[in-house]
């Protein structure tokens, strides 16, 4: 009976340090070996790559609208963000679009709050910047969106248009492999360059 229980205590001790451990160093090994980005996580010092960002200054490009506007988050009337997956204002958001129709009465009333809050800005907006993204979250824009933000990141930074034009080109991601979609920007990593290009 004892020579069973310690073949059984071994066997357990020894599937642990084997498929607990080793195996799960070694699969972090090789994925941080062949693939670091993805391995590492989309969680920067700044925010997530994966996650749209709340972006409610004018010195900064925005995303797709999961909090401006009319989805914009209210602490005292506990509106958490419409589409906002993240913590705004100190109110938990969350990941779902507002699934609203094409004949909702409330959509044309946003969609018509949020030209106005572009136009207020400078921006003659294109129609990705005020419809909010299918899953509510989305973290990446196309480059005519970035491009119809110029003038107004051109005037609360004070840095040439032309170099924010280059800096637009530079950050555009082509479709993948060529021919899968079509090419974007993530607002993060746009505006971590941006913050790079002022200091």
């Amino acid at each position: 009976m004892l020579t069973h229980l310690r073949r059984s205590l071994v066997m357990a001790v020894g599937s642990v340090l084997l498929f607990g451990f080793a195996y799960a160093f070694a699969a972090t090994g090789v994925a941080q070996l062949l693939f670091p980005y993805q391995a590492s996580g989309s969680v920067g010092v700044n925010g997530s790559t994966l996650i749209g960002q709340n972006w409610s200054s004018p010195r900064w490009f925005h995303g797709r609208p999961d909090d401006t506007g009319p989805y914009a988050a209210n602490r005292a009337r506990n509106v958490s963000g419409g589409d906002n997956p993240l913590v705004a204002n100190g109110v938990a958001g969350s990941s779902g679009a507002t699934n609203l129709g094409p004949r909702s009465k409330t959509l044309l009333a946003n969609t018509r709050a949020l030209v106005a809050y572009w136009r207020h800005l400078g921006v003659v907006p294109t129609p990705d910047l005020v419809t909010t993204s299918g899953s509510g979250y989305d973290p990446d824009i196309a480059a005519r969106d970035a491009i119809a933000q110029i003038p107004m990141v051109a005037r609360a930074t004070g840095l040439a248009p032309s170099r924010l034009r280059t800096l637009i080109s530079r950050q555009t991601h082509p479709a993948q492999w060529g021919f899968l979609g079509s090419g974007y920007i993530d607002v993060l990593q746009l505006n971590e360059a941006l913050a790079r290009m002022e200091s």
